[in-house]
């Protein structure tokens, strides 16, 4: 549950999802490209893969210039809108139509989270990832100056959809477990969602950040075609060790935190714009 508000039927909920999911999309990508494109340089990019954050920065702007930082931009800034709606679309829809007392049962030892919480955001990372599969690969191929075709736009689906699991149910059991014990905090209307989605969405993509470096590898063209397990054990054996499978965390961690963060006081602030409307 990603808000306070009074709820209303379940497809009411799914609908609004959609909507104010457009805008946290469309805010995710204005305020997150920047530092996504230097992640995906330092993960994916001939040239770019042995530098540091400030390098790749530094590089890219003197061979690009500004605009290079938002080179792929356009794929994510409607799709970030379309993918990004529909995990709220659902998530919301799903946690309400499972309003029932097998649904509610609150999970041993997690503090009151609910199964609804959980399975909402199984259905919602799966919606995400068949949508945004496509746009990824076009971004990617973008970001590292390559062409995309039609015939590739699913590759590296699964490893999308795991990952995006893995970020997407975190997320939702992060900010719900927020919304229940921490209640003032989305009563605030700037500070309040900005640091519960900002932390809940950097400590998701931490979690998962190994998936994400293997998507961006195999999406990207990266290297020889094999296995995303392959990808991992020869990463950890060429960069010294799992840790090497965190590269590029630094700007991603920026990005998250802030373009996340930003979004979430959009989206809250139109969920309550839609409550004074009366729509629920």
């Amino acid at each position: 549950m990603t808000h306070s508000e009074k709820r209303g039927a379940w497809w009411k909920e799914g609908a609004i999802g959609l909507g104010v999911g457009v805008l946290f999309g469309v805010t995710n990508v204005c305020v997150g490209h920047p530092f996504d494109t230097i992640k995906t340089k330092m993960q994916a990019q001939k040239g770019f893969d042995k530098m540091n954050m400030v390098g790749a920065f530094r590089e890219t702007i003197r061979t690009q210039g500004i605009k290079g930082l938002y080179r792929g931009c356009v794929p994510p800034l409607w799709g970030s809108g379309i993918y990004r709606s529909s995990q709220f679309a659902v998530f919301e829809a799903v946690y309400t139509y499972l309003d029932n007392p097998l649904c509610r049962t609150e999970l041993p030892g997690t503090f009151g989270l609910q199964l609804r919480v959980v399975m909402g955001g199984v259905m919602a990372a799966t919606a995400r990832s068949i949508i945004e599969c496509p746009l990824e690969v076009a971004k990617i191929r973008r970001q590292t100056g390559q062409t995309w075709h039609f015939r590739s736009l699913y590759q590296g689906f699964g490893v999308t959809w795991i990952r995006t699991v893995g970020l997407m149910g975190t997320y939702f059991i992060l900010v719900d477990t927020q919304r229940r014990h921490n209640a003032d905090l989305f009563k605030s209307t700037f500070v309040g969602p900005f640091l519960v989605s900002g932390v809940s969405a950097t400590l998701a993509w931490w979690l998962v950040w190994p998936f994400e470096y293997m998507k961006s590898q195999i999406q990207g063209n990266y290297g020889k075609n094999m296995s995303t397990f392959e990808r991992m054990r020869l990463t950890i054996r060429e960069r010294g060790g799992f840790l090497g499978l965190y590269r590029g965390i630094g700007p991603g961690s920026i990005r998250s935190f802030l373009a996340n963060g930003c979004s979430m006081i959009v989206m809250a602030n139109a969920q309550r714009y839609v409550s004074t409307l009366g729509l629920r």
